[in-house]
Parts: structure tokens; sequence; C-alpha cells
């Protein structure tokens, strides 16, 4: 009753007409009522209307721009439910159809319509006042004219049936089966004594824990025969924690599964079951035992939330907060969602529902392993391989396997490197050497002395040479041109041109080419001095002019 009256508040405070297919007269329609909320339209009759029968439903007159929501009593024939929304359908309106008809009820008015189209005679079983058994009654007496309603054995004339070779027995999910019984037994000429032999009566109440075989499945919901008068329900809510999971994907007619119940009569004449709790405390039972033991689990993410991460253990939650998830900060938690982690249980508590879990120590411990193994192998010189983890403007930090080392952005390049985020991305993959290790700490280099270039520098760029080179920077002194990378040469002010040049920004450009003569090289130093003036003047006019004392770059 809880989803009609939800809904029609809902719908009708949503400005929807709510159409209601019972017997106005019926407690439960005069309850859905109650639930429809007024709208902008005001007039009470413009919020519902209940129908019951054809006639109702042609003569149904809502405007057009109005939309509709159906609704009807969980007891109404479902076939006739069906037949009268078709009539509203074809009439033009936007509706939404809620079908509220009783899962059971609408399971034993299919039976009983089935049974009745195959009977020569058949028996409704039930009180007078019950609209559902009286439903059934209407269903039978339309397939089959030889159709009886009694409440009782007594009510029952069977010299009436007694010509009749097929006769159907069905009866109203209120119905105490004893009566059920000794109807049945009456017309099979079994004792009721013999029938009670042959069946022990079941008896449930709540907490019980029971088993059944599944006899219907829908997108959110299960339909269980446990052997009681009232087959038992398992709401999607009640069966898995897993949000809006297609029940009909995991489960199948015919399956046996063991359920606890809640409650015996969950209001509308059903018994209401729960998978998802039992299997919980099963659950909990394996994680108290991991808590005690320090074992570790292994679950995929079921969900991201603030401030953490939950995973599910045989339908048992556990969360893991943020600060245990990883030994460094994570900013975006969303990249852990349907992904497998191993953890550990450090706090247990399920009357509080607080069951935390931690992978941050799992992390830090494989790390502590990781790290004695490098450092038992690992020395000064040696190539190693690892992963850029972090980027600073100093350097680099590269992940290699237990323990980081730090690439210093002078270690970078033989070159000039201005930027290290404009060189590396993190988790680019770079290969470097071992060049000191202090304590815990490792750093490293790219400059591999193999491939200094100022190895054959002296050959290259000797006194007179003309070499090509690029304006790498300036000062008001001269500026230093990169011949290539890891070697940079001066050429002083006093060098650029014949003519006077004030300061090398009011001639060159940053990135210019240019052309200059080697004049002066010193190895063991690493400075070469290159002048443009030596290739616009002869050069015996450029030794004897007096050079400028030496300028250095700090």
């Amino acid at each position: 009753m809880k989803k009609i009256h939800r809904a029609v508040k809902d719908k009708s405070s949503e400005e929807q007409h709510i159409i209601i297919i019972g017997n106005a007269a019926h407690p439960e329609v005069q309850g859905i009522i109650g639930w429809c909320k007024s709208n902008k339209f005001a007039d009470e009759n413009n919020v519902y209307t209940v129908i019951e029968n054809e006639q109702e439903a042609l003569a149904l007159d809502i405007p057009k721009d109005r939309k509709l929501c159906i609704v009807a009593q969980t007891t109404f024939n479902y076939k006739k439910f069906q037949d009268l929304v078709e009539i509203i359908t074809k009439k033009g309106y936007d509706i939404f159809v809620l079908n509220t008809i009783c899962n059971a009820t609408e399971e034993r008015q299919t039976e009983s319509y089935q049974l009745a189209k195959e009977s020569d005679a058949m028996i409704v079983i039930g009180g007078k006042s019950s609209s559902n058994t009286r439903k059934l009654y209407e269903i039978c007496k339309k397939e089959c004219e030889n159709t009886y309603y009694i409440q009782k054995l007594d009510d029952l004339d069977l010299s009436m049936i007694k010509s009749y070779r097929n006769v159907g027995i069905t009866a109203g999910a209120s119905t105490p089966n004893n009566i059920i019984k000794e109807v049945h037994t009456a017309m099979s000429e079994k004792s009721f004594e013999q029938l009670l032999e042959e069946e022990k009566v079941v008896k449930i109440s709540n907490g019980d824990v029971v088993e059944g075989i599944v006899l219907g499945v829908k997108e959110d919901e299960i339909i269980l025969n446990i052997g009681y008068k009232s087959e038992g329900i398992i709401t999607r809510n009640e069966y898995t924690n897993t949000p809006n999971l297609d029940l009909r994907t995991v489960v199948n007619v015919g399956d046996a599964m063991t359920a606890k119940i809640l409650k015996v009569n969950d209001g509308e004449g059903q018994v209401a079951l729960t998978y998802k709790r039992l299997a919980a405390e099963k659950g909990n039972k394996r994680l108290e035992e991991a808590f005690e033991n320090h074992e570790v689990l292994s679950a995929k993410v079921a969900a991201v939330l603030n401030g953490g991460l939950s995973v599910i253990i045989d339908e048992a939650r556990v969360f893991i907060p943020a600060s245990l998830i990883s030994d460094s900060y994570e900013k975006d938690l969303a990249k852990y969602a349907g992904e497998k982690i191993d953890f550990v249980i450090t706090e247990f508590n399920p009357k509080k529902r607080r069951i935390i879990g931690d992978r941050k120590q799992l992390i830090v411990a494989k790390k502590e392993i990781l790290k004695k193994e490098l450092f038992e192998k690992i020395k000064v010189g040696e190539t190693v391989e690892g992963t850029v983890k972090n980027i600073t403007d100093f350097g680099a930090f590269i992940d290699l396997g237990g323990a980081d080392g730090l690439l210093h952005i002078s270690e970078m390049s033989w070159g000039r490197v201005e930027n290290p985020k404009k060189v590396f991305k993190v988790g680019e993959t770079v290969k470097a050497f071992v060049k000191d290790i202090q304590g815990d700490k490792i750093a490293l280099s790219l400059k591999f002395e193999g491939a200094n270039p100022w190895i054959s520098a002296e050959t290259k760029y000797a006194v007179g040479n003309v070499v090509d080179g690029v304006v790498a920077r300036m000062t008001d002194f001269g500026a230093f041109i990169e011949l290539e990378p890891g070697i940079d040469a001066l050429l002083h002010v006093s060098q650029i041109s014949k003519e006077h040049v004030e300061k090398p920004a009011d001639v060159l450009k940053i990135g210019q080419e240019l052309t200059a003569r080697v004049v002066e090289f010193n190895k063991d130093d690493k400075k070469i001095s290159l002048s443009v003036k030596a290739l616009e003047a002869p050069e015996k006019e450029v030794e004897a002019e007096e050079f400028p004392v030496e300028a250095t770059e700090e």
C-alpha cells in the first residue's frame, strides 16, 4: 500500500489527475483517495476519479491537456484492469500506469483464469466480504458457467458437482488453509484427519529463516513459495545493496532460496522476506573472523562516497576512509569506482554499523619490503628505470619500486632546462643512473658521461672555427649562444658588430640564429667566446683589439 500512497501523493502534487480503478466504497480505495493532494486545479473532483467498469471508463471526461496517473485496488481483477487501461489509452491521454495489483493476487487470478477454462466446474472459497475472493469468482464465472462461491465446507452441496468430471478449486489469499483442505478432502473422498497426517501445518513467525522456491521474478521483486498460505516477497532493496539491479538477471523461476521473515503479514496479505539481511549476517560473521585473524580481503568498490569508499563482502558493507585508501593524498576517489582492492578490517562494530577497512597499511607494508629489496641491490653509477611520480620546479621524483629518486633540474640534461614540467609528464617511464645515495635518499642523473658534448668540443669549437648557434639568453654585457645542448658560448656586446652596440637586446632576439667565429676556447673552465665582428673585419684587426675583461654567467 505504501507504494500506491507514495505514487498518488507525488503524481497529484505534479498536477496529474489520479485515476483509481476499484470499488469506491472499499476501505483501500478510500485510503488511496486520502493521499491525493490538491493542486492548482483546486476543485477536489478534479484531483482524482474512481472507476470500476467499462461504462465509467468510456464516460471518463478529463481535459486532454491533463496527464493521468492510473493505479488500482490491489485485489482488483487484473485482466479487467488491463481492459480499462486500454479504453482510457484509446482516448488519447498522456498516461502513467502503475500496476499496483498485488503480485500474489495477480498470480492467483491468472492461475484461476486458466483453471476455469479447463474445468467443468469451479469452486471459489473465501469470505463474502473479501474483495480478493470476489474478483476470483468473477474471473472464473466468466470462463466457467458452473462456478460456485462458498465460505466453508458446509456451504458446498456435493450433489451439484458430482456429475462433473473436472472440478477446479481456488481460494482468496486470506482463506484459511484448513478450509481449503477440508473442501479438497470432501471432493476427493479422503477424510480430513487423513489429510492432516499427510501434511504438516506450516507455522512461521518474524525472524524465522525459511527456504522456498522462486515462483516469479520481476525487475524489482521476487515471489517465493515458502510453503505458507501466502507467498513470500523479496523486494530489490531487501535482496541486494546494488542500486537499480534487475533481479531477472540474477534469479530464475525454480531457483531455491533461503530468506529471513521480516513480517508475516506486510499489510497486503503477503509475507515480507529479506535475503540481503540474512546474507549480511553471514557477511558480518565473515568480517569478524577476518578482523580477528588480520586477514587480507579483496572486493570491488561498490560506491565512491564523500570521504571514502564503500565495499561489500557478502552484502555486509565496509567503509574505507579517504585517509586509509593510500599512503599519499588522493584527490580523485572516482578512479576507484568498480575497481577490486585489497584491505584489512581495523575496526569491527556491527551494532553501530561501523566496520572500517584499511588499504593504506598494506601499501606501506608492501613498499617497505620493496624498499628493502631495492637498497640491497642498488649501487651508485648503476642505470635504473622508474616512473615519474611527481614534478616540481626544482626536479622530478621517480618511483623506482620501493623508494623515490630525485632527478634534480640540473641533472636532467647537459643543456639548460628552464621548467621540468615541460620535459617530463607524470606516469612517464625514465631511465637514469644513480649519482649518489645518502641514507634513504637517492639522487639520479640523466647526464650520462658518454653523452657529454664537451668530449668532442675541443675539435668542433677550436679557435678560428666558424660556428652556428641560437641566442639562448641575454645580459647587459653580452648574449649566450647555444651551440648544441650542453654547450653555450659568450658573444660579448663588443663582438656583436663593428658598429657600437649599447646592449645585446637592441640588435638580437631570443631564438635568433646567427653565425660567429670562435675567438677563445677553454676546455678546463668549459668556456667559449665568439665574435660576429670577426667575420666582418680582417682577422689581424680583431686580434689587435684589446678584449674586455672576461664576464661569466651567474
